[in-house]
């Protein structure tokens, strides 16, 4: 039998180098370059990759598609609406899979063609204390709501894997999410109300290489708390069931988490920096509430001037 043939989306942004990296370890998969394609979306850039793309289609099948800046939801959806494979698969422009990513995803998607199926993250930048942190946020995410990796229930949408036709028919990523926040949280729980297996593969590996700084740091986070917000409202629309608060040992255990990654000082210094993630996640997540509650009572007021 013919190996799956894959569409890899990668949506990018004002990121060539990072993107060279990517098209780089694409290039170098052990997976027949016949069975996958791989389709760049570019998120309105001023200054579009074309010349990183063309570098590279030489030695890969790949497209690149350009279109106004709407967020990387709507850059994945428009490269998904684009592909000519059965199977997709999702990257980021700053992540480099690792040489067997898309042969062990195809091999969990065979004995599980209905299922979703990610793979582990892995920071590639264990120098900086701040995407070490916002690294081990991710991955205590993945031990916490992933226990059982058959029935998982978070993947991150760089490393993310499923049939063509049920991602359309779930409607793809929710394009309402502006930012890098919350869209993967919000398709994963979709998956799992429409009755849809999630599998966690940490054997497929992504090596994530995000530089932050502090301000970086603070600034991703609370677009993630921005993001949360925006998944319980889109969430509330979409069935009666709340989102329920995660229990203390939640937080506990991502305090803790750092202690079991790395040792001394680096490690309280990761566990200050979890801390202070959540701090500002909460802050974002307020910032948000509060900024739909003035845009509904504005609303009123604007209708009338235009009626």
């Amino acid at each position: 039998m013919d190996p799956m043939r894959f569409s890899v989306v990668v949506p990018t942004y004002r990121r060539p180098r990072q993107l060279a990296a990517c098209l780089e370890a694409l290039a170098a998969l052990d997976y027949p370059l016949d069975r996958y394609e791989v389709i760049v979306v570019d998120d309105g850039s001023s200054q579009p990759p074309e010349d990183v793309v063309r570098g590279f289609r030489h030695r890969l099948d790949v497209s690149l598609l350009s279109r106004p800046h709407g967020g990387p939801a709507l850059a994945r959806n428009s490269g998904a609406a684009q592909a000519r494979g059965d199977w997709l698969a999702f990257t980021d422009d700053d992540c480099a899979p690792a040489r067997d990513w898309l042969r062990l995803l195809a091999a969990r998607l065979t004995q599980a063609p209905d299922c979703a199926v990610g793979g582990r993250v892995v920071n590639s930048l264990s120098a900086n204390p701040y995407s070490t942190a916002s690294q081990l946020v991710v991955s205590w995410l993945y031990a916490y709501y992933n226990a059982d990796p058959e029935r998982a229930r978070f993947l991150t949408s760089n490393n993310f894997a499923m049939a063509v036709q049920r991602f359309r028919a779930v409607g793809g990523f929710d394009e309402t999410y502006p930012n890098a926040a919350a869209e993967d949280r919000e398709i994963c729980d979709r998956l799992l109300q429409r009755g849809q297996r999630i599998i966690y593969a940490p054997e497929a590996v992504v090596h994530h290489a995000h530089p932050l700084t502090f301000a970086g740091f603070c600034r991703q986070h609370f677009h993630y708390g921005r993001g949360a917000f925006c998944f319980r409202r889109v969430r509330s629309r979409r069935c009666a069931e709340p989102v329920r608060l995660e229990p203390l040992s939640f937080y506990t255990g991502l305090l803790g988490h750092p202690f079991a990654q790395a040792s001394g000082g680096f490690a309280l210094s990761l566990a200050a920096l979890a801390f202070l993630s959540q701090a500002v996640h909460t802050a974002g997540f307020a910032w948000e509430a509060l900024h739909a509650d003035r845009k509904v009572a504005s609303r009123p007021s604007q209708e009338a001037s235009h009626g």
